[in-house]
């Protein structure tokens, strides 16, 4: 089934191959200027740190939706042991088994292929078993710290959340950047709240899972008509699903991944930041967001950071 013209026409249209030179690996990111995290870094004020991850524990987000996906498991290796002897200093080490994708984290741009490609005009089969991603991996992105702005949908729409059939549209982030005061411009890290997150919160994984508000298939022009660098939200799946044209599974996936070039992360804890903007009534701020730099990975764990 191939996927259809409505799908290859918006890739057309956002497509960045070749923008940042034919052997370019981190897309979007280019866009993260000194200049840009210089303006980000003016943006602290009160020094105030809002954490945006979910915990890394068994009662995560993995519901069994995605195949392959689990919620970390995590064990001790070593408790108290002293390793020199007696009355030695000792030490407790411990690991765990994990999904990269498992809680809050971002895709790496080979996440997603279409049509044999990945971004870039990559094959797709530069992805293998024993070396994963050749090309695109998350070990790729060595810094994303940038200006972050919220765009509180949910807000913009006098609701705590919206509902599982809501396709965040362009009018949608304008609406929330009207609500904010602030202007997208790039080089920006946008976090989209829908309040999804607020089903997970209550214990509902089933239900956070699907159905999901998320991005619609509009939105990756938007994004990059304003230069986006990386964009997150606060769904398992980012997009809405099940999605709003009928065989289109992942589609924003491919347009921003693929196409663009765009970093994109889930399952980001938007719900205190979501108040603290409110409070403070701004909605910008310097935001750090490093993934782990697993080699050869198509996502990873981070523990974002919004500074204000």
């Amino acid at each position: 089934m191939s996927l259809p013209a409505e799908f290859h026409e918006i890739a057309e249209r956002v497509n960045n191959w070749g923008r940042w030179g034919a052997d370019d690996e981190t897309g979007t990111l280019n866009l993260i200027t000194d200049a840009v995290v210089r303006e980000a870094a003016a943006t602290v004020r009160s020094g105030l740190r809002v954490p945006l991850a979910l915990p890394l524990g068994p009662d995560g987000v993995q519901s069994g939706l995605v195949p392959g996906r689990i919620n970390p498991v995590h064990t001790m290796v070593q408790i108290n042991q002293e390793l020199f002897g007696p009355g030695t200093v000792a030490t407790s080490d411990d690991m765990a088994v994990l999904s990269l994708q498992t809680a809050t984290h971002w895709d790496a741009l080979s996440h997603v292929s279409h049509s044999g490609r990945l971004y870039n005009g990559r094959p797709a089969d530069t992805i293998t078993p024993h070396e994963g991603a050749r090309f695109g991996g998350i070990d790729k992105v060595a810094h994303v710290v940038s200006r972050g702005v919220l765009l509180d949908v949910a807000r913009a729409h006098n609701t705590d959340r919206l509902p599982g059939g809501h396709a965040v549209t362009p009018e949608d982030l304008e609406a929330a950047e009207e609500l904010a005061g602030v202007r997208v411009r790039a080089g920006d890290i946008v976090l989209v709240r829908t309040g999804q997150m607020r089903v997970l919160l209550a214990g509902d994984r089933n239900a956070y899972a699907h159905p999901s508000p998320g991005l619609s298939v509009r939105t990756p022009e938007w994004f990059r008509a304003r230069d986006v660098a990386a964009v997150a939200n606060d769904t398992l799946t980012f997009e809405i699903f099940p999605p709003e044209i009928d065989d289109l599974w992942l589609g924003v996936h491919a347009l921003d991944l693929v196409e663009m070039g765009m970093l994109q992360g889930q399952n980001w804890n938007l719900e205190e930041l979501s108040t603290v903007c409110a409070q403070e009534r701004r909605y910008a701020f310097l935001l750090s967001a490093t993934p782990e730099p697993f080699t050869g990975a198509t996502g990873a764990p981070v523990a974002p950071v919004a500074v204000l």
